[in-house]
């Protein structure tokens, strides 16, 4: 996602938000223990980061149909910048991950949208714009099957983020110009 809207031009930051889970639950899915270990080093997001990116574009892990609990928690640290109005006609995206090829993707997404609609931000999904949206197969915003981290994605998958990464960046830089 990050490296296509790169490619359009964006000035991006890719952050995470707080992990909360302990320790023991980390370890004990080889997956999740190999993410936390590969995003040790990435910043964590802030309520200031969202109000200074002009798009948002939330990823999650679905749990049980919807956001992982941590990104939900983050959510929850919004609301000043919701009394302000801080978020208001800011462009939101968002994509997931699942185990399971019907382990609650498409809900994930529609679930993060709605956190966006209380904002007043604008939604862009990749909707079918692209061919790889018909190999892909998700217009709401990118979905993988992780298999809980056995199954990395693919390059079907890959070029689905970049398209919606590309999309969300060029949809914003045109309508920033239009403001």
């Amino acid at each position: 996602i990050e490296e296509g809207a790169r490619e359009a031009g964006a000035e991006t930051k890719l952050l995470k938000v707080k992990e909360t889970a302990p320790e023991a639950a980390i370890n004990s899915n080889e997956g999740w223990k190999k993410n936390t270990e590969a995003t040790r080093d990435v910043l964590e997001a802030t309520t200031d980061d969202l109000e200074w990116a002009d798009a948002i574009i939330f990823g999650t892990p679905t749990r049980y149909g919807g956001a992982a609990s941590q990104l939900r928690a983050f959510i929850d640290t919004t609301g000043g910048l919701w009394a302000r109005g801080a978020l208001i006609d800011k462009i939101g995206s968002s994509f997931t991950s699942a185990a399971t090829a019907h382990g609650g993707h498409e809900n994930t997404i529609l679930s993060l949208n709605s956190v966006f609609y209380h904002w007043g931000m604008l939604i862009v999904s990749p909707g079918y714009n692209d061919p790889i949206q018909f190999q892909s197969g998700n217009p709401y915003g990118v979905s993988h099957t992780s298999g809980n981290g056995t199954i990395p994605p693919d390059d079907t998958a890959l070029a689905a983020a970049r398209f919606q990464g590309r999309r969300v960046a060029e949809v914003t830089s045109r309508f920033l110009k239009g403001k």
